[in-house]
């Protein structure tokens, strides 16, 4: 058990567990935290840009 509230992709509900009731592993919603330095900045403007056309 975590001390951060996790988000479950398949059904959208929110607890402390690991695992939901659906059967789908938990994942954090927070994003990643920003840096200056981003590696991927590029490529996720690129994904975006594809992905809106």
């Amino acid at each position: 058990m975590t001390n951060a509230i996790l988000k479950c992709p398949k059904c959208g509900s929110y607890s402390l567990k690991e695992s939901c009731d659906c059967g789908e592993k938990r994942i954090s919603p927070k994003p990643p935290k920003w840096s200056p330095e981003d590696k991927y900045a590029s490529y996720r403007r690129k994904y975006k840009e594809q992905e809106g056309t």
